[in-house]
C-alpha cells in the first residue's frame, strides 16, 4: 500500500512539475514586439497589453515613439524584430509602398466584419492592416463673435469671417483634409485635378485666415485672446479649447467630414505572425474598444461599441463616424511636396 501511495505521489509530482514547466516554457518562448505611440503608457499597459498577455500567455514588448520616428527606424532596419506596428494613416501608406508590411489574410481576423463602414472599406481596398482608432475634423467657433450660425464648410469662405479664422497647417494631421475640403468647396473631385481647384479655393479663403497652426493647443489661447472667431480642428483638440474658451461650440457639418485613422499592421519580416494576427484582432475587438474609447479617448472603429451621449460627444462616433470620408494617402503622399510648396506660397507668406 505504502509503495502504491509512493508511486502515485511521484506520478502526481511529475505531472505537476511537467505542467508548470510547460506553462513557463510557453510564456518564455512567446514574445510579441509591438511598435506603438508613446502616449498614456500606464493605461495602454493596463488596458491593452496585460489583458492580451493573460489571454494568450504571451509576453508583449513595446517599442515607443511617434509615427515618423518609429517608421524611420523600421525602414532603416526591417529586421529589427518588430512584429506589429501602429501608425497614423499617412505613414502607414509609405510602408505599403515600400513593402514593409504584409497584406492580411482576413480569414484570420474575425473582428474585421464588425468595423464601421469607412474603416472596413479602407482595409478591403488596401488589403493591409485595419484602423483601430478614428478621429475627424470639424469647425470650432465663437457663435457670439461670429454673429451667425455656421452650418457648412462653405461658411468659412464668407466675407464676414475676414481676418477671423485659423486653419491646420498642411504639415499637420488634418492639413491634407483641409485641401480636400477646399476641393469640395470648389465642387471638384480632387483626384481629377490633383488639387488644382483646391488651391484656387485656398487663395479665395486667404483673406479670412489669421493663422495656419501646427499646434492645436495654440487655438485655446487665440480664442481666449479674441484673435480668432473660428477654426478648423481635429475633434481630439476640442476639449482643451473649450476649457480655455467656454463660449466656443464644435460642429461637424451635415455634408460630412474627413477621417484620420490610426492603423495596425503585420510587419513583413515578423517571426511571430500568428500572434501578430491575434493582437490585431484584439485591438479592433468590441471588448477592448469599449474600454479604450473611455480610458484613452480613442474613437472606436468597432461598430458594436456602445457609448453614452456624453461619452460620444468627445469622439468620432455613430453617424459621424459612419459617414466620414477616408483620405487616400497613396494618392496624397506623392503630391504632398508640391502641395506643401503651394500651401506655403498662398497661406504662409
Amino acid at each position: 500500500m505504502k509503495k502504491l501511495c509512493g508511486l502515485l505521489l511521484c506520478g502526481f509530482l511529475l505531472v505537476s512539475v511537467s505542467a508548470c514547466s510547460s506553462k513557463s516554457e510557453k510564456t518564455e518562448g512567446c514574445k510579441l514586439t509591438v511598435s506603438t505611440f508613446q502616449l498614456s503608457e500606464d493605461i495602454v499597459n493596463d488596458d491593452v497589453v496585460k489583458p492580451f498577455e493573460e489571454k494568450y500567455n504571451c509576453d508583449v514588448v513595446t517599442d515607443l515613439g511617434n509615427s515618423a520616428d518609429r517608421f524611420t527606424k523600421l525602414e532603416n532596419n526591417p529586421e529589427s524584430g518588430i512584429d506589429v506596428i501602429e501608425l497614423n494613416q499617412s505613414t502607414a501608406a509609405k510602408g505599403y509602398e515600400e513593402g514593409l508590411f504584409d497584406k492580411l489574410d482576413t480569414s484570420k481576423i474575425e473582428n474585421l466584419k464588425d468595423l464601421i463602414t469607412p474603416a472596413k472599406n479602407m482595409q478591403s481596398e488596401s488589403g493591409y492592416g485595419p484602423a483601430y482608432v478614428i478621429q475627424s475634423v470639424g469647425i470650432v467657433y465663437d457663435k457670439e463673435a461670429v454673429g451667425f450660425e455656421i452650418t457648412s464648410w462653405d461658411d468659412l469662405w464668407k466675407a464676414e469671417l475676414k481676418g477671423a479664422i485659423a486653419l491646420p497647417d498642411i504639415t499637420t494631421t488634418f492639413g491634407p483634409a483641409m485641401v480636400h475640403i477646399a476641393s469640395d468647396h470648389a465642387g471638384v473631385d480632387i483626384k481629377k485635378d490633383n488639387g488644382e481647384a483646391a488651391f484656387k479655393a485656398l487663395e479665395a479663403i486667404k483673406p479670412n485666415v489669421v493663422k495656419t497652426y501646427t499646434k492645436s493647443s495654440d487655438l485655446a489661447n487665440m480664442f481666449a485672446a479674441g484673435e480668432i472667431k473660428a477654426a478648423v480642428v481635429g475633434d481630439f483638440a476640442v476639449p482643451n479649447i473649450q476649457k480655455a474658451a467656454q463660449d466656443v461650440v464644435y460642429l461637424v457639418p451635415k455634408s460630412g467630414t474627413y477621417a484620420n485613422f490610426n492603423t495596425i499592421d503585420v510587419v513583413a519580416n515578423s517571426k511571430n505572425k500568428d500572434m501578430a494576427y491575434k493582437y490585431i484582432n484584439w485591438r479592433i475587438s468590441q471588448e477592448l474598444q469599449s474600454v479604450t474609447s473611455k480610458s484613452l479617448n480613442e474613437g472606436p472603429t468597432n461598430a458594436k461599441v456602445e457609448l453614452s451621449e456624453d461619452e460620444a460627444k468627445k469622439l468620432t462616433y455613430g453617424e459621424i463616424a459612419e459617414n466620414a470620408k477616408a483620405i487616400d494617402y497613396t494618392f496624397v503622399n506623392p503630391l504632398l511636396a508640391n502641395w506643401t510648396d503651394q500651401w506655403n506660397r498662398i497661406l504662409n507668406r
